[in-house]
């Protein structure tokens, strides 16, 4: 990176963090601090919810997901919106009424102190591992394709994060998120302006999406039932609606997004602003992926695109078979990039045999090509088996390094960073708030001043931040990073969502039903998991939610009728 790329990426970075905590610098008491005094507005509320849920991971793997698999993904999102509607009908109203901190907090008063601890400790150990991933995955990646130092990159997300959740709380956390997410949008779209402007001049916008469908990039929606295919139509409405309806319902780093609005309005606005604008969003970055799968066709691609991987093997015994293979790979794309140019003249002349012969050429130069990329990756697995061979999520950031302009490279590498402390923050905002309210405030300290509560939220928030950075030293990075956060997340959600459902529509159900049922139902996921991993049974993670919330809700039945009746 030239000097003036790295002005950019750390004035951008370094100027939105000393912009959330000089607006925040005022933090008299708890409310203040992990509600944000109650005073934040539609817009900072809608584009704080976005960019918690927007992690790096969002911009460095899904472009990448793309490239690979097409744009299928977007599926995984069919059921937000509707989850937004029933959160915006039913949690918001009962989270204002009952002026909670967490959510938490109902659980207790629906329920029991049992399982509130219980829904609690689920979400601190979900999120507390995901706030690790989400400042690992970009550090391993840029560490990895910049040459930096991994240490130093998780400590430059880690440090810069804490230092501003730490001193103003909710709301510094909420007024960088906006800004933050401004970087991100603008980032992309201008990605994606660079993009297509690199295509070949006689190939135009429309050519490039005409030919991405004819290699079957822009599939959108599948409505297969088989439940083996990890993204179809039906997964995405029905798992998607219960890990979305989990997520923005039940998991605190969203919950406090939108509790700290000024009243319901601002709060169900900012939601509908998500709900309206989520969907599209995913799709673009998804295109964005598909316009870079364009421009190598066109343009020399790495036949693997972890560049640590491709220098550690030139080091190795297997040099040789590297660059043979390499010989190989560049002679079928060459051949897939005439079969294009068949495909663009078929298109233009409007004749279907010529669009044919050059789509059956690019099929059998792209079986080549997939194949020598397999060869590769299985050289690099012999010459060291601990290593990485999935590079889907380096071909994003591959593209802006080599393509994109001087101080235009700063900039994007701005909008990975800025998206991992964005969301990184709150993550740390939220399991500071629970450890609080939750359990510190509810089981040690029950009768303190505001001020003492003030320096214990902002000492857990140091300490979750400690947390996550040591997690982060300690992990090795998921084979799919943007795969490895939902999977995660969607181990827990399916109970949490359960428990919470059962509060809201099953009245007659009491705590200790309920909480029989959490039990057992993230006994079943968990171990629908590991069969999952074994081979024992094949269906996609998504389906992990509406599993989770039909045991919950049907086991508490069950054991409510079994329990002797109070006379």
């Amino acid at each position: 990176m030239s000097n003036i790329d790295l002005i950019v990426l750390f004035g951008t970075l370094l100027l939105i963090a000393a912009v959330g905590v000089w607006k925040s610098r005022k933090q008299a008491n708890i409310e203040s601090y992990l509600l944000g005094g109650k005073s934040l507005r539609w817009g900072t509320i809608g584009l704080s919810v976005m960019a918690t849920q927007a992690s790096a991971i969002t911009f460095i793997s899904v472009p990448g997901q793309a490239y690979e698999s097409g744009m299928s993904f977007v599926q995984n999102y069919l059921g937000l919106p509707l989850a937004l509607i029933i959160v915006c009908v039913f949690f918001i109203p009962i989270y204002y009424k009952l002026k909670v901190y967490t959510a938490y907090e109902y659980l207790e008063q629906r329920f029991d102190a049992k399982t509130r601890i219980f829904g609690a400790t689920l979400f601190l150990i979900q999120r507390g591992l995901a706030a690790g991933i989400t400042i690992l995955a970009p550090s391993i990646i840029v560490s990895s394709i910049l040459g930096w130092d991994l240490s130093l990159t998780i400590l430059a997300v880690g440090v810069l994060v804490v230092i501003y959740t730490v001193s103003g709380g909710t709301k510094a956390v909420s007024i960088t998120q906006k800004y933050q997410m401004l970087v991100i949008l603008f980032g992309m779209v201008v990605a994606f302006v660079v993009i297509v402007g690199k295509l070949p001049d006689r190939v135009s916008f429309y050519d490039a999406v005409i030919m991405a469908g004819q290699a079957g990039k822009l599939d959108v929606i599948d409505f297969s039932f088989d439940v083996e295919k990890r993204y179809t139509f039906w997964s995405g409405i029905l798992g998607g609606l219960f890990l979305s309806l989990s997520y923005f319902g039940t998991d605190q780093s969203q919950v406090q997004r939108y509790i700290a609005g000024k009243n319901t309005t601002e709060s169900k606005m900012g939601l509908m602003f998500n709900a309206i604008l989520k969907i599209p969003m995913q799709f673009f970055i998804l295109f964005v992926g598909i316009m870079v799968f364009m421009f190598y066709q066109f343009n020399p691609a790495p036949i693997h695109f972890n560049r640590a991987n491709m220098e550690y093997l030139k080091t190795t015994e297997y040099g040789e078979q590297t660059g043979s293979i390499n010989t190989w790979y560049d002679k079928y794309s060459d051949l897939r990039k005439q079969g294009y140019a068949k495909i663009d003249e078929g298109i233009r002349r409007d004749n279907d045999q010529t669009i044919a012969e050059g789509r059956a050429e690019v099929l059998g130069a792209t079986q080549q090509i997939e194949e020598a990329r397999r060869q590769m990756k299985a050289l690099i697995t012999k010459a060291d088996p601990n290593r990485k061979t999935k590079d889907s999520d380096y071909v994003f950031l591959t593209f802006i390094l080599t393509e994109m302009p001087i101080g235009l490279i700063g900039l994007l590498i701005a909008v990975i960073f800025a998206a991992a402390m964005s969301s990184t923050a709150g993550e740390l905002n939220a399991l500071a708030s629970t450890s609080t309210v939750d359990f510190y405030q509810r089981w040690f300290k029950q009768v303190g001043s505001e001020k003492h509560y003030l320096q214990a939220s902002k000492l857990l928030t140091l300490i979750w931040g400690i947390f996550a950075i040591a997690f982060a030293f300690f992990i090795q990075s998921a084979e799919n990073l943007i795969e490895g956060i939902n999977i995660l997340g969607s181990l827990f959600y399916g109970t949490i969502l359960g428990i919470f459902l059962v509060g809201f529509f099953m009245k007659q159900i009491n705590g200790t039903s309920v909480f029989i049922a959490a039990i057992v139902s993230q006994a079943v996921v968990i171990g629908c998991h590991f069969a999952n991993l074994a081979g024992a049974v094949q269906f996609g993670y998504l389906w992990y939610n509406p599993i989770g919330v039909i045991m919950v809700v049907t086991v508490s039945w069950l054991v409510q009728l079994m329990l002797p009746k109070k006379v």
